[in-house]
């Protein structure tokens, strides 16, 4: 007799914004697809990432711990298979479990994905086209377009899979990870269209931390010939040009975004066809969020909202109430208790998410989180984007960039000095306007400090030591 317990298919992009999906309404692209597990099921409209960068934030959601626990703080750095992960766990409670496409946590003994049994991984970031990949330790190079190939092992691996026991599968994208290459079939989508552009387009960085006018990408001024494709036209004013460039860079960002969707479709459709799509947990997020021009931005990094939230959606028709809303606060943390939860396998007590079995089930845990950790640790690197922490509420924002690479792989060894930023994202929800030093909001200083360094030590996080001539003091 089959096991009754649910199937798992976890799907995650790289860079999605949850901004760029049509059921978190979005004003410049449609997701058919990603939409039919929306409807199906749950979306969170306040998910979050604990550090908005992809190696720390694929390491929180394998071991359910934070980056200076698990030890994966920037890129530069590779998780030991040796510690207890989620997928482990599963493995041992009976599920069958593969890993496919993106891995970028190392490779090679302990660094190689444990708890699966197959797994076929792309090697670092990987290719659009014709990829290189892994497979069970063997490298093959295999013709074709990533998002399509990475569908195809993951459909061969589900067709082939032991009917009698559940199954959880990571189907991991590389897209839409910059520098945005589309396949033929929607290379020309969006050809002859304006995309429109966000509201802080035109940002100007004043009446924020210096953090925000250092950092380096900015589409007018950062961009490469790399990402744009082609040289730009002559005879542009700056205006224009700018302009251009976001045109050239979120035309290809949203046919990335295409394809991912039109392949979660084929996945979609292979549950139905099956009957096992009842039965079959399909959850759909990306590793963290991405500034779409939001701030004349591309790439990540920061607390600001853009960053730090990441989509999630979750269909389980016999579980979920279909087309549900949640407002509730769920981190990346939590996405690995919860799976064990819905496995019935015991969550170990040095996890430190929470499942959200209950929100799912529209129950709210009495003491549910209203407040989040986020740290950010790669000082500088790739970006010029200052090491920071904080906090962020329901209503309020507090960031603290300490701005010091404190010995980090692959930070840049060149602090700063420290500053504070305070938002109110009921009054501000673009986080243009600073109010930390405003001594209205002193009382709200006051609290978030408090809460903030509740948080550090309730996650075993240890608060920056600001040294100066004058001494040390904790921020």
């Amino acid at each position: 007799m089959p096991d009754p317990r649910p199937n798992i298919l976890f799907i995650m992009s790289d860079d999605h914004a949850s901004h760029a999906m049509s059921c978190y309404g979005s004003r410049i692209n449609r997701t058919p697809h990603l939409d039919r597990i929306a409807d199906g099921g749950m979306r969170f409209d306040n998910c979050f990432c604990t550090n908005s960068i992809c190696t720390p934030s694929r390491a929180v959601i394998l071991t359910g711990a934070y980056n200076h626990v698990n030890g994966v703080t920037t890129l530069a750095s590779t998780l030991d298979g040796r510690q207890v992960t989620m997928p482990k766990l599963l493995q041992a409670a009976g599920y069958q479990t593969a890993i496919i496409g993106k891995w970028h946590l190392g490779h090679g003994g302990v660094n190689d994905p444990t708890g699966f049994d197959y797994w076929n991984v792309l090697p670092g970031q990987g290719l659009y086209h014709n990829p290189e990949m892994i497979e069970m330790g063997e490298r093959k190079m295999f013709p074709g377009y990533v998002t399509d190939l990475i569908t195809d092992f993951s459909l061969d691996w589900l067709r082939n899979r032991d009917l009698e026991r559940p199954f959880f599968l990571m189907c991991h994208h590389k897209a839409p990870h910059r520098a945005w290459e589309p396949d033929e079939k929607h290379a020309l989508m969006y050809e002859n269209e304006e995309i429109p552009y966000p509201e802080t387009f035109d940002d100007d960085y004043s009446n924020r931390a210096a953090a925000a006018a250092a950092a380096k990408m900015r589409i007018e001024r950062d961009m490469t010939l790399t990402d744009l494709k082609r040289p730009t036209p002559e005879g542009l004013t700056a205006e224009e040009e700018k302009k251009w460039k976001y045109q050239r860079y979120i035309k290809d960002y949203l046919r990335c975004v295409a394809s991912i969707d039109d392949n979660v479709g084929r996945l979609l459709d292979y549950l139905e066809e099956e009957g096992v799509a009842d039965n079959t947990i399909v959850v759909y997020t990306s590793d963290q969020g991405f500034f779409l021009g939001d701030h004349g931005w591309y790439d990540k990094r920061f607390m600001y909202e853009e960053s730090l939230r990441m989509p999630f959606i979750i269909r389980y028709p016999n579980g979920i109430e279909a087309g549900s809303v949640n407002e509730r606060m769920i981190l990346n943390v939590d996405f690995a208790p919860t799976f064990l939860d819905y496995a019935g396998v015991q969550i170990p007590s040095h996890f430190q998410g929470s499942s959200f079995c209950p929100l799912l089930k529209g129950d709210t845990p009495a003491g549910w989180q209203t407040s989040m950790y986020y740290r950010y640790w790669m000082h500088l690197a790739h970006h010029h984007v200052y090491a920071h922490y904080g906090v962020r509420t329901l209503r309020y924002k507090l960031i603290y960039y300490y701005a010091d690479a404190l010995d980090q792989p692959g930070a840049i060894d060149d602090p700063r000095e420290p500053e504070w930023e305070l938002f109110d994202l009921e009054t501000d929800p673009f986080e243009l306007n600073n109010v930390y030093h405003d001594p209205a909001f002193a009382d709200v200083v006051e609290e978030l400090t408090a809460e903030l360094h509740r948080l550090q030590a309730q996650v075993g996080d240890e608060p920056y030591v600001h040294s100066s001539a004058a001494g040390t003091w904790r921020k």
